[in-house]
């Protein structure tokens, strides 16, 4: 597959992908198409799984959470107010000589010697005074550095090129040069990350769109739509799950950084702190480790936050991702946008993640969790000028009975937050003055803009996650001393690709061959099942291991003649599933299976 090799275990799963048909590299018959990566039967089950129970996890196991699907291109407004047409960007650098671009924060140092010249001529008398340097590797021969630079000044019109004001010096730790050609790269500049398209027959300005960089904009320019549809009442939250575009200057480390992928995304909207305090006298402060148990009443922003960050930990416990695979990471000032009061990053120890000095894997992200104060609605509102507030009888009620003091102070903390907001937006002293007035004014009418808090996770990392935890190795030795080691797939029940495969001991005995397929349409209607009546039973329970099928069901004679000792003396209609983590089998009753695999896949 295209994507280079980080690692020996990374090279593993790559191949694994592929030959098992988890993943394939996007139009490959054609060379392929870096960034783009296609789902194959394993994986597209998978992907599946994991989908829906995400889904039914955050929205119908939830009073408090409802769903949306929204189109991929929207009204190109909404990518201004949301800041993405012009902040939405990565610093790029380019090789002046390939013209290939690399993201300026992930160029690797180097070590080197360094070739400067001043120009070039040629025997024509043209000359180009355009500086150029390259570096290559300590002990690499010269020649090899001035025909990277015959290179450059080719390019720029000089034929059969003779340098001039050549010299050279060691550098170490340089992150100036391109990492393949070793020319001196450009300096960085903004590169947009948005696909840019038309609506209509005609390109031009007036028709310009996105594809959307991201599934939340669309949350919350339908944000009232939901509100006024689904009789909710904040707190609550809009859930999506969708593709995303962004055309990565370096897609990298397989399906982590594509340029097309899938979100899934809770926007959850809340009451801001003063609304809360007004209500309930206080604000609720829960600790910053832990889970604070079932929502109440006087939370405010921070322990919401902390809620979700919990919540999510528990959904990836629950299929199969253990605290010790996830690391945490707690945004700094310097590090969190100008919006956000506090985002946590949920990390998984991929097989690419680097170490630190310590030699501790932190992780690369797999979901972050925002709280995003009220900045999105509050942009969408000024962008649109549409109201995005909304009215809540409680607060007005509990307002009335405030004394005067405790009014002035809530007020004054609310003008204090929307006048920062409206400064940091751009909005003119007087007028920001004037609506940020406006705003605080509102509460004791119970009005208010919702804050957020939002955990956003990728799908394709997380299958990736998945895939890199269930990834493990045996070696067993045969009776001649042989021995062979094989891939086995521990994906938990809940998100295998395939639940469980039927086998017929032989597949030339007509009996045994109708009742498995008979066990096969018993359990399909409730999980994914795999039929295979080819090769020995060993076999087939390793092709099983390697798609990562947690349980394999054998139909054989004694399922006719009963069995003659054991649990299930004499009895007939017994079959033998087989464990795929730890290769244990036992007799169990055909009338038993669905009930005892729908309680392990649940």
């Amino acid at each position: 597959m295209a994507e280079p090799k980080t690692n020996e275990l990374m090279e593993k799963i790559v191949s694994l992908c592929k030959r098992r048909g988890f993943v394939f590299q996007s139009s490959e018959i054609y060379g392929g198409l870096n960034g783009f990566w296609d789902y194959g039967p394993l994986g597209a089950e998978l992907k599946r799984n994991v989908k829906e129970l995400w889904w039914n996890t955050m929205t119908r196991q939830r009073d408090d959470v409802v769903g949306l699907e929204a189109t991929i291109i929207m009204h190109p407004q909404i990518w201004r107010a949301s800041g993405h047409v012009e902040t939405f960007a990565d610093l790029m650098s380019e090789c002046p000589v390939t013209k290939k671009r690399v993201r300026s924060d992930q160029v690797e140092s180097q070590t080197g010697i360094a070739y400067f010249w001043t120009g070039a001529s040629d025997a024509e008398g043209k000359v180009c005074a355009e500086p150029f340097s390259v570096l290559i590797p300590i002990g690499k021969p010269p020649e090899s550095a001035r025909k990277v630079a015959a290179q450059f000044y080719e390019l720029r019109g000089i034929k059969s090129p003779v340098v001039q004001g050549e010299r050279s010096e060691k550098l170490e730790n340089t992150v100036l040069y391109h990492p393949e050609s070793g020319a001196r790269l450009s300096e960085p500049r903004p590169f947009n990350l948005m696909f840019k398209t038309y609506v209509g027959p005609v390109e031009s300005e007036d028709n310009v769109a996105y594809l959307r960089p991201e599934t939340a904009q669309a949350i919350f320019a339908q944000f009232k739509n939901v509100l006024e549809t689904s009789r909710q009442k904040v707190p609550f939250g809009i859930a999506q799950v969708g593709k995303a575009f962004r055309n990565e200057v370096t897609p990298r480390n397989f399906t982590f950084r594509s340029r097309e992928f899938e979100q899934m995304e809770l926007e959850f909207f809340i009451k801001p702190d003063e609304a809360v305090e007004a209500a309930h006298g206080s604000v609720a402060i829960v600790p910053s480790s832990g889970h604070p148990g079932q929502p109440q009443a006087n939370w405010g922003w921070q322990a919401w936050h902390q809620y979700w960050v919990e919540e999510r930990v528990k959904f990836y416990e629950g299929i199969g991702l253990s605290r010790e695979t996830l690391g945490f990471h707690i945004q700094t000032p310097e590090e969190l946008a100008h919006y956000a009061r506090a985002t946590t990053d949920i990390l998984f120890k991929f097989p690419f993640s680097k170490k630190d000095g310590q030699g501790n894997v932190a992780g690369d992200e797999l979901e972050g969790i925002a709280a995003r104060s009220d900045f999105d609605l509050s942009q969408h509102e000024r962008f649109s000028g549409k109201p995005m507030g909304v009215f809540d009888d409680e607060l007005r009620a509990a307002w009335a009975k405030l004394d005067d003091a405790k009014k002035q102070e809530l007020s004054q903390r609310y003008h204090a937050a929307r006048l920062k907001y409206l400064l940091k937006s751009g909005v003119e002293q007087a007028r920001a003055e004037k609506q940020a007035k406006e705003n605080a004014d509102g509460l004791a009418k119970g009005q208010y803009i919702p804050h957020v808090i939002e955990p956003s996770a990728g799908v394709d990392r997380l299958i990736l996650a998945l895939i890199s935890n269930a990834y493990s190795e045996v070696t067993e030795t045969d009776d001649k001393g042989k021995s062979e080691t094989r891939v086995v797939m521990k994906f938990h029940p809940r998100v295998a690709p395939i639940k469980v495969a039927i086998f017929p001991l032989l597949k030339n005995k007509p009996d045994l061959v109708n009742k498995a397929l008979a066990i096969r349409d018993l359990l399909r209607p409730n999980m994914n099942v795999f039929y295979d009546d080819g090769g020995s039973i060993g076999r087939r329970y390793a092709r099983q291991d390697e798609a990562g099928t947690p349980f394999c069901i054998t139909v054989d004679f004694e399922t006719f003649e009963g069995v003659k000792d054991g649990t299930a003396a004499g009895e007939k209609d017994t079959v033998t599933i087989r464990y795929r983590d730890d290769g244990r089998q036992e007799r169990l009753r055909i009338s038993e299976l669905l009930a005892l695999l729908m309680e392990k896949i649940r």
